[in-house]
C-alpha cells in the first residue's frame, strides 16, 4: 500500500469580522476560520520514506480516519512529511471497507480484528505513534488496548471516564498525550486562566455567568473546553453549575443565533462566556470561537511529534497534556 506522502497545502486562515448575538447582546466576533479539505488479513504495510523537517519522520497510526476529525489530522500528518500507515479502525465490523484520504487506500478493521492489527503493526514498527479520534464511549475501551500493546498514543478524543483513562495509562507506564483540546492557541488561554484562577482566588466573587456552546450537530457530549473554562470561573469566585452551560447544536440557530458562517456548520468550535457584577455596571465577555478543523489537526501533530520525542529519549515521565507540548517550545 501507498504511503501518504503529499506535500499540497491544505489549509487557508482568514479572520473575518461578523456580527453576533450572545445572551441577548449584539456585537463584532473575530473567527478564526480555516477549511480542510479487502482482505480480512492483516497486511505487512510497507512505509516509504517520506520527505519531511529533519527528525520528524516517524510512523502515525490515526484511529479515526472514517471521521471529519481523523481525516483532517491525516491531512496534517501528510503536509508535515509524517508516515501515515494505511490502516485504521471502525467500530462497526467493516472488514472490507476502505476509504480514500488523498490518493491513498485506508484499510479499516472491525472491532475482532483491531488488537491482532495494531499488535502487528507495534511489532513491526516499534516506533509507532497511535492518534485516537474515535467517539467518546470507545475513549477507555481503546485506551486500555493502547496499553495492553504498550503502544505510545495522543488521545484527542472528549468524553469517557477520565479518571479510568489515566488510571490505566499509569499502571501501564505508557507515554502518552492527553487532552481534550489540542488547539495550541485555545490551550494557552486555558493555561492563562488557570492561572489567573490560583493566583486570584475569588476575585470575580458575586458575578454571575453565562456560557453557551456551539458544536457541530455530530458532538453530543458538552464541550470540555468550556467545562475547564467554567471550572476556572469557579475558583475565582463564580457560583455555576455545569448543567448550566447552554449547548446549541440546532443548525438554525447556529447560523441565527450564534452566527457560524453556514459553511461551518458541519465543523466549528464556538465557545462564549459572559460575566457581570452584582449591580450590572461592571462586565466582562471572553469567547474563541474556531472555523474548520485544522487548529486542533495541527495541534495533534505537535503533541504526536512531542511524543515521540520523548519516547525516543525514555523521559522519565509518562503522561502530558497539551500544556507540555506547549511548554517545549519547538512547536512547527
Amino acid at each position: 500500500m501507498a504511503l501518504l506522502n503529499s506535500h499540497t497545502p491544505l489549509f487557508s486562515l482568514r479572520t473575518p469580522i461578523r456580527r453576533c448575538t450572545f445572551l441577548g447582546r449584539t456585537r463584532s466576533c473575530l473567527r478564526i476560520r480555516a477549511s480542510a479539505a479487502r482482505s480480512c488479513a492483516i497486511p505487512s504495510v510497507a512505509i516509504a520514506p517520506a520527505t519531511s523537517q529533519a527528525g520528524l519522520s516517524f510512523p502515525v497510526l490515526i484511529n479515526g480516519c472514517t471521521g471529519k476529525m481523523g481525516r483532517a489530522v491525516a491531512d496534517a500528518a501528510i503536509s508535515t512529511g509524517l508516515q501515515v500507515v494505511p490502516i485504521t479502525f471502525s467500530s462497526k465490523e467493516k472488514p472490507h471497507k476502505t476509504i480514500h484520504v488523498g490518493s491513498v487506500e485506508i484499510q479499516v478493521y472491525g472491532p475482532s480484528y483491531k488488537e491482532n492489527v495494531l499488535s502487528s503493526m507495534y511489532d513491526e514498527y516499534p516506533d509507532i505513534v497511535v492518534i485516537d479520534y474515535t467517539a467518546p464511549d470507545a475513549v477507555n475501551v481503546n485506551a486500555e488496548l493502547y496499553c495492553k500493546i504498550g503502544v505510545p498514543f495522543v488521545m484527542g478524543t472528549t468524553g469517557g471516564d477520565r479518571e479510568l483513562l489515566y488510571k490505566t495509562v499509569r499502571d501501564a507506564n505508557v507515554y502518552a498525550v492527553i487532552s481534550p483540546q489540542m488547539g495550541k492557541q485555545v490551550v494557552a488561554f486555558l493555561a492563562a486562566m488557570e492561572i489567573m484562577a490560583k493566583q486570584f482566588p475569588g476575585a470575580f466573587s458575586g458575578y454571575s455567568l453565562g456560557v453557551m456552546e456551539s458544536h457541530q450537530v455530530g458532538k453530543k457530549d458538552i464541550s470540555g473546553t468550556a467545562k475547564a473554562v467554567v471550572s476556572y470561573f469557579q475558583k475565582l469566585g463564580v457560583s455555576y453549575d455545569m448543567d448550566q452551560i447552554k449547548m446549541i447544536r440546532d443548525p438554525k440557530k447556529q447560523l441565527e443565533m450564534v452566527g457560524v458562517p453556514e459553511e461551518y456548520i458541519g465543523g466549528h468550535a464556538f465557545h462564549m462566556y459572559h460575566l457581570s457584577s452584582p449591580d450590572d455596571t461592571v462586565s466582562f465577555e471572553f469567547q474563541h470561537n474556531v472555523c474548520g478543523r485544522s487548529i486542533y489537526a495541527e495541534g495533534t501533530i505537535d503533541a504526536a511529534i512531542f511524543l515521540s520525542k520523548k519516547v525516543q529519549s525514555k523521559d522519565d515521565k509518562k503522561i502530558y497534556d497539551m500544556v507540555d507540548v506547549l511548554r517545549e517550545g519547538n512547536m512547527r
